[in-house]
C-alpha cells in the first residue's frame, strides 16, 4: 500500500481527498494546509487523518507519494529539492486524472467479471457436459453436467492434466491432430456411456488454444432421438434457444435469405421479423459487406468483422459460421456484438491520455523510425545535442520529422520534467506573434486582458520552446528573438521591465537560411546564434531503406485512427514506394497509405498496388541534365541548382569520400563542407572520410 502526503486542503484538495480516501491501494498519512480550518483539514480530522500546517517535517518519514494541490510553483520546486529519492511528487490535476483512469479501469474489470459470470452461468445451465483443456492438457472448463455425469468434483480437476482422472480421454488426441471428432461413443471410468463431440480450439490465424469435449449420456441421446421425430419440433427447440439468448442472432438459408432472428437482434438493429425474414442478407447492413454472403461463398467462418447495422447505424462486431449438414451447406448463423459502449470508454481514455500529453513532449528517440546509416548518424547527433544547453537548429525539408526530433531532444534533456512549448512562427500573424511569444502588460493595446498575459517564453521557463518555421520571421521579430538568445531575458509588449528566462531554444526551418541571409531577408547575427548546433534531417528519398519499417509503423497508426485491421503491404507496393522520389517525405508517405486504406474494402487486409494513388516514378538520369531555364527562376537560383547537382554527382562517383570529392572539384575541403550544409546534402554512409 502506497503512503500518500496531501499538500493543500482547499476546494481541489478536498475533492481529491474524498476520492483518494476510498482507494484501497493508497493510504493518506497526513494532510497539510496553512489554514487549519480549511474544508480539507476538517474532513481529514473527521477521517482520523493527521493534519499539519508544515509539510517539511513530514517528508522525513516514509512517504511514497506527495500530491501537491496548491498550484504554487515555488512549493512544487521546494518539494522537488527536499524530497527523498524514492518519493514521487504529483501535481493535483494529474492525480485527479489518474484517479479517473483508475475508476474507469475498475469499471471495465467489473464488467469483465460480470461477463465471465454470465458465461459460467450459461455453461452450467446446459444439459450437455463440457470439458475443456489447454495446450498443456490441463483442465480449464468443467461444468456441472460434467460433474454429474463423471461423478468427479470440479475442484479436484481444475488446472490438472486430464489423464489424472480420465486416462482414456480422447481430448489429448484431438489436441495433437487438430481434427474434429463428432458423435464418438465413449465409456467413462464409472461405467457411464456417453456420446461426445471433441473440437480443437483454434483462432482464425490457426493458433491452437486447447480442445473442448461436449457430451451427453448415451441413454439421454437415445431418448432425444425418440422425442425429436420431425422438423417442426427441431425448429421449435432451436427458436427457443435462440430467443433466450442475450446475444443478437441472425440465421439465413443457403441463398442468403433471412430465416430466423431473435428479440435481442430486434433490440439492437431496430429491425422486425417482417423486415428481415425472407429478405436478402444485406437488408440489415448500413455500412460494410454482408458476412453471411461471404461465409456462404467461402464455407469458412468469419470472426471479428466490423460494420454498422440497422437504420440507426449501430456499430457492431459480428461472428458468422456456416451451417453444414451431412456435408451440404444449409445456411449460416451470425452472432452480433454491440461495441458502442466499449468505444465510448476507449474514447474517454484516449481523451484523458491527450490531456496528460499536453503537459509534456509526446515523443522520444524510441519513436523515431530509422535504421539507415543516414538516420543513425542524425539520431546520435541529436542525442548528443540533447545533453547540452546549446540552441539546436533542425534543418530539413517539409515532412521529414523536425518536430518529432524536437520532442525527442527535450525528453532526452535535463529539462524533460518542465514544459515543452511548440510555436509555429508561420501560423501566427505578424501582429500577434510578438505578444504571443513575449506576452503583454495590461493596457498595452486595445483588447488586452486585465493584468496582462504571460508569453510562450515565460510559460516555457526552465523548459524548452520549439520555434518551427523560424525562417518565416520578419526582421522586427528576428531582432526581438536575438535579444532573448543573447541576454536571456524578454520584455513584454507595452512593458519596460526585463524578465529573465531560462529557456532552451530548439528551432526548425526548411528555408535555405544562407541564401536568405545573402538576400538580406535573415539577420546574420541571428543566424550564427541559431546555427551553433545544426542538425540536418535527410529527406526520405535519401534513406529509402527505412521505407518498409515506416510503412509498418504508419499502417498501425492509421489502423488505430480509422478503426481498420490492415496487416501490411505487398512487395509490389513496397517496390513502388522505393522507386518514388517522395517530395513530401514521410508526411506524403502517411498520406498515400491513408488514402489507400480508405479505398480498401473492409474485408481486405493487405494493401495492393491498385489501392495506391498514381505515383510518378522519378527515373535516375545517367547524366546531369542542363537546367530548364524556361521557368521563372533567377540566374542565381539556376546556378545554385546546377551547383547542387554537380556536388551530389561528384560525391556519388567518389563513394562519398569528401577529400577525393573536394580534390576532383578543385575546391577546399572546408568549402565543400559549407556547400554540403548549404544544400542540405546529408551523409550517405558512415565510411571514414580521410
Amino acid at each position: 500500500m502506497q503512503k500518500v502526503l496531501l499538500i493543500g486542503a482547499g476546494k481541489g484538495g478536498t475533492a481529491l481527498l474524498k476520492r483518494l480516501s476510498r482507494m484501497k491501494m493508497l493510504k493518506i498519512i497526513a494532510v497539510v494546509d496553512l489554514n487549519p480550518h480549511s474544508p480539507g483539514m476538517k474532513l481529514a480530522r473527521s477521517l482520523g487523518i493527521f493534519t499539519s500546517t508544515d509539510w517539511k517535517p513530514l517528508l522525513s518519514g516514509q512517504i511514497d507519494i506527495v500530491i501537491e494541490t496548491t498550484g504554487h510553483h515555488q512549493i512544487f520546486e521546494e518539494l522537488m529539492k527536499e524530497k527523498k529519492k524514492e518519493t514521487i511528487i504529483i501535481p493535483g490535476s494529474i492525480a485527479y486524472i489518474m484517479y479517473q483512469l483508475i475508476e474507469e479501469k475498475e469499471a471495465l474489470i467489473e464488467k469483465l467479471q460480470e461477463e465471465t459470470y454470465i458465461q459460467e452461468t450459461i455453461f452450467n445451465s446446459t444439459n450437455d457436459g463440457m470439458i475443456g483443456i489447454d495446450v498443456h492438457e490441463r483442465v480449464f472448463l468443467f461444468n456441472k453436467t460434467a460433474e454429474k455425469v463423471t461423478g468427479i468434483h470440479k475442484e479436484k480437476v481444475m488446472g490438472k492434466p486430464i489423464q489424472d482422472f480420465i486416462p482414456t480421454s480422447g481430448l489429448p488426441r484431438v489436441l495433437k491432430s487438430k481434427q474434429i471428432e463428432i458423435n464418438q461413443q465413449f465409456v467413462l471410468n464409472n461405467g457411464v456411456s456417453i456420446v461426445a463431440t471433441r473440437i480443437p480450439i483454434i483462432d482464425e490465424k490457426g493458433k491452437l488454444y486447447g480442445a473442448l469435449s461436449i457430451f451427453k449420456e448415451f441413454t439421454e441421446v437415445e431418448h432425444l432421438a425418440e422425442e425429436i421425430t420431425n422438423l417442426k419440433e427441431i425448429q421449435t427447440m432451436l427458436q427457443a434457444i435462440i430467443q433466450s439468448s442475450e446475444e443478437a442472432i441472425s440465421v439465413v438459408d443457403e441463398k442468403g435469405r433471412g430465416l430466423l432472428i431473435n428479440r435481442a437482434y430486434t433490440r439492437m438493429t431496430g429491425l422486425t421479423e417482417e423486415e428481415v425474414i425472407g429478405k436478402p442478407a444485406e437488408i440489415d447492413i448500413s455500412e460494410g459487406e454482408s458476412m453471411h454472403m461471404k461465409v456462404l461463398k467461402t464455407r469458412r467462418a468469419v470472426r471479428g468483422a466490423r460494420m454498422k447495422v440497422g437504420p440507426n447505424k449501430k456499430d457492431v462486431i459480428v461472428n458468422v459460421a456456416p451451417i453444414i449438414v451431412d456435408g451440404k451447406l444449409k445456411g449460416s448463423v451470425g452472432v452480433i456484438h454491440d461495441v458502442s459502449e466499449i468505444q465510448m470508454l476507449t474514447t474517454e481514455l484516449n481523451r484523458a491520455r491527450q490531456i496528460i500529453r499536453t503537459l509534456e513532449a509526446k515523443y522520444s528517440f524510441d519513436d523515431i523510425i530509422g535504421e539507415s546509416e543516414e538516420m543513425k548518424v542524425v539520431i546520435e547527433q541529436a542525442k548528443l545535442g540533447a545533453t547540452t544547453p546549446v540552441t539546436v537548429l533542425l534543418r530539413g525539408e517539409s515532412g521529414t520529422g523536425k518536430e518529432l526530433f524536437a520532442h525527442a531532444i527535450h525528453n532526452a534533456s535535463d529539462r524533460k520534467y518542465n514544459k515543452f512549448i511548440r510555436v509555429n512562427c508561420a501560423a501566427i500573424s505578424e501582429t500577434l506573434l510578438e505578444s504571443e511569444l513575449f506576452g503583454y502588460e495590461e493596457g498595452a493595446f486595445s483588447g488586452a486582458k486585465r493584468g496582462g498575459k504571460r508569453g510562450y517564453f515565460e510559460e516555457a521557463n526552465n523548459g524548452s520552446i520549439f520555434l518551427d518555421e523560424i525562417g518565416e520571421l520578419s526582421a522586427h521579430m528576428q531582432a526581438k528573438l536575438l535579444r532573448v538568445l543573447q541576454e536571456r531575458e524578454i520584455i513584454r509588449v507595452g512593458g519596460t521591465k526585463p524578465i529573465p528566462v531560462n529557456v532552451r531554444v530548439i528551432a526548425a526551418t526548411n528555408v535555405n537560411l544562407e541564401k536568405a541571409m545573402a538576400e538580406g531577408k535573415f539577420r546574420e547575427d541571428l543566424y550564427y546564434r541559431l546555427n551553433r548546433y545544426p542538425i540536418s534531417i535527410p529527406p526520405l528519398r535519401h534513406r529509402k531503406g527505412d521505407i518498409p519499417a515506416l510503412c509498418a509503423y504508419l499502417i498501425r497508426k492509421i489502423n488505430q485512427d480509422y478503426g481498420r485491421n490492415v496487416e501490411g503491404a505487398t512487395d509490389e507496393v513496397i517496390d513502388a514506394f522505393m522507386n518514388y522520389h517522395w517530395p513530401g517525405n514521410v508526411r506524403e508517405l502517411e498520406n498515400v497509405l491513408g488514402r489507400a486504406i480508405i479505398f480498401m474494402n473492409h474485408h481486405e487486409t493487405v494493401i495492393q498496388s491498385h489501392h495506391l494513388p498514381s505515383l510518378e516514378v522519378q527515373k535516375e538520369r545517367k547524366k546531369i541534365n542542363i537546367i530548364d531555364h524556361t521557368n521563372n527562376a533567377t540566374l542565381s537560383e539556376l546556378m545554385d541548382q546546377f551547383e547542387e547537382k554537380i556536388i551530389r554527382k561528384a560525391l556519388e562517383e567518389n563513394g562519398f569520400n569528401r577529400t577525393k570529392t573536394a580534390q576532383k572539384l578543385g575546391i577546399s575541403l572546408r568549402n565543400l563542407y559549407y556547400k554540403m550544409e548549404k544544400y542540405n546534402i546529408a551523409k550517405h554512409n558512415t565510411q571514414k572520410f580521410s
